[in-house]
Parts: C-alpha cells; structure tokens; sequence
C-alpha cells in the first residue's frame, strides 16, 4: 500500500511546528510521502529529513506550488484521494474499502480549504464532526487504514521499548 499526503496552505509563521507534526505523523504511521504547499519552508524540511535520516524511511517531503495538479495527476496514476475535514461523512463507514486500496492521498487543510478540494476528492472523511487538530485526525485516520509501522529502511538508531527510562540502539 503506497500513502502519501498532501498538507495544504502551510505558513511558516503560524504552521511550521503543525505541519512538522503532520510530517512526522505520517511517516511514522507510514506514509512514504508528504507533499505541501503554501510557504516553501527549508527549515521544516531539514527537520523532517533528519529524523528521517536517523529513524529510518523511506520518506520524502516535497514543496509544491500547484497542489490542484498534484492531486490530478495522482487521480490519473490510480490513487484514491481522501480528504480529512470534519465536514465529510464519517471514516468509519469507508474504513473497510480504505483498508484494501493500493495508492492513496490524504489530503489535510491548512487554513481555509476551498470548495473545489471537496469536489476533486474521491472521499470527503471526518474522523469526528467537531473542530479537531489535523494532527490527531490524520493520526487517528492512518492507525485505522494501516496501523503501526515499526520497521523503517536505513535506520541508524532504534527505540528499545522499557517500561522506564531511554534505550537506544545505534546500527
């Protein structure tokens, strides 16, 4: 199963550590891609890439400046497009047939989203209909359609989980 996503409308001086979260959310719930636009942010960039590069991947963040090209050409390459907005029908009611796609974008708002996202996704999904952190619903989202994902690519350093204390393991 390929997932990527799509954060729309980032702005670095109101986003930057939510759209840093989103990235890390995805990854680490695995997605192999996060796309954005709005404000290309190199600073963002270099902290996703890091812990990328210590953790492991694969994952890649890419600015792009016409998100609405974006999400055609995944259309034409077969992926299904989901957007996550508390206005949408609920997860729950597509979780099943979500499980089995191959190619998925997630796409998840910045500030305002315009109408013509609603219309150019497969799916409208709310995880609740109540305003709600795009972090935690796209967290939610991706722990229902993939679940854990613990074994990362090129990793140098791995978590040894302990009931107390840190323990890493450097390869």
């Amino acid at each position: 199963m390929i997932i990527e996503i799509l954060r729309l409308n980032h702005r670095i001086a109101r986003d930057k550590r939510i759209t840093t979260h989103v990235g890390l959310t995805s990854r680490s719930l695995g997605a192999s891609a996060m796309y954005y636009s709005g404000d290309k942010d190199s600073e963002m960039e270099n902290s996703i890439n890091k812990i990328t590069e210590k953790f492991g991947g694969p994952f890649i963040i890419e600015h792009v400046k016409n998100e609405i090209s974006l999400i055609k050409e995944k259309k034409k390459q077969g992926y299904i497009i989901s957007h996550l907005t508390m206005y949408g029908i609920s997860f729950e009611k597509y979780i099943k047939k979500l499980k089995n796609e191959k190619k998925q974008l997630i796409i998840v708002g910045g500030e305002k989203v315009e109408p013509e996202y609603y219309q150019l996704a497969d799916y409208n999904i709310s995880v609740t209909s109540q305003p709600i952190s795009e972090v935690s619903a796209l967290g939610i989202f991706l722990y229902n359609i993939h679940g854990i994902k613990e074994d990362f690519k090129d990793a140098k350093i791995k978590v040894i989980e302990q009931e107390r204390g840190k323990l890493l393991k450097e390869f």
